[in-house]
C-alpha cells in the first residue's frame, strides 16, 4: 500500500491527466463544475506552495480546514498533504486555517498564524467582502507557482490511506470507474476524497442530492457506482 497521500494523487491523475477528477453538483444553487486532474494538480501544487512559502509551514505543522466536501476543499486538503502538514480533527491552535466563508464564525476556536476564507464559488472566484483578519484564498493562492517540490509524506498518510483502502472494498469503489457521491452521506475526506483516489476512480460529488434528478444525472455523467 502506497504511505504518501501526494504519491496516491499524481499516481491517479497520471493515465490520462485530462480526464475529469472531480465534478462538483450542488442541488440547492444548481451549480455545476467539473475538473480535471491536470487543473485539480495545478490548484493542489500552488496551495502547497502558498504553505510553504508564504506561511512557512514546516513538516508535520497542524492545519485547520473548516469547509463542506467541495472541489475547492479537495485541492486545500490535498495540498495540505502534500506539503506534510497535518490535518487536525478538533479545535484548537493551528499553524493556518482555511475557513469557508459561512463557518467564519467558527474560527476563534481555532487560533492561526495565518487564515485563508474561501468563497467555494463554482468558477473559483474570490470573496466580494473578505472577513476581517482573513485573507482570501483564491486571491492569495494563484500567485504561487504551479509546480510543488515535494515533501516528505506527511504524519497523517499511513493512518488516511489504510482507512482509504479499506473504505474502497467496504463502499465497494470499482478500480477506475466513475462514484457518484452523496456530500450528506459520506462528509468525511477519507469517503469523498482519499477513497477514489486509491481506487483511481472520479468522482461527481453532489451537495444537496435531489434524488428526482439521480436517474438523469447517473446517465449523463456516465456513472458507474453510486453511494447516495
Amino acid at each position: 500500500m502506497a504511505d504518501n497521500i501526494a504519491r496516491v494523487f499524481a499516481d491517479a491523475i497520471a493515465p490520462d491527466p485530462a480526464r475529469p477528477l472531480l465534478t462538483w453538483y450542488d442541488d440547492a444553487t444548481g451549480e455545476r463544475t467539473e475538473i480535471s486532474g491536470a487543473t485539480a494538480a495545478n490548484w493542489v501544487a500552488k496551495t502547497a506552495n502558498l504553505l510553504v512559502d508564504e506561511a512557512a509551514v514546516t513538516h508535520g505543522d497542524p492545519v485547520g480546514v473548516l469547509c463542506p466536501p467541495h472541489w475547492q476543499t479537495a485541492a486545500v486538503l490535498l495540498g495540505c498533504w502534500s506539503a506534510g502538514t497535518t490535518v487536525a480533527d478538533t479545535p484548537g491552535p493551528v499553524e493556518v486555517l482555511f475557513a469557508a466563508a459561512d463557518r467564519i464564525t467558527e474560527a476563534d476556536a481555532w487560533p492561526a498564524g495565518e487564515r485563508y476564507a474561501l468563497a467555494l464559488h463554482p468558477l473559483g472566484l474570490p470573496l466580494r467582502v473578505v472577513p476581517n483578519g482573513f485573507a482570501d484564498y483564491v486571491n492569495a493562492v494563484r500567485v504561487h507557482g504551479d509546480h510543488f517540490g515535494g515533501a516528505p509524506a506527511g504524519p497523517q498518510d499511513v493512518a488516511l490511506l489504510t482507512r482509504a483502502t479499506a473504505r474502497v472494498a467496504q463502499l465497494g469503489i470499482p478500480s477506475g470507474g466513475r462514484v457518484l457521491i452523496d456530500t450528506a452521506r459520506h462528509p468525511d475526506p477519507v469517503d469523498w476524497l482519499l477513497a477514489p483516489l486509491v481506487a483511481g476512480a472520479s468522482t461527481v460529488l453532489c451537495a444537496h442530492l435531489d434524488p428526482q434528478k439521480l436517474p438523469a444525472r447517473t446517465h449523463t455523467e456516465q456513472v458507474t457506482h453510486t453511494l447516495a
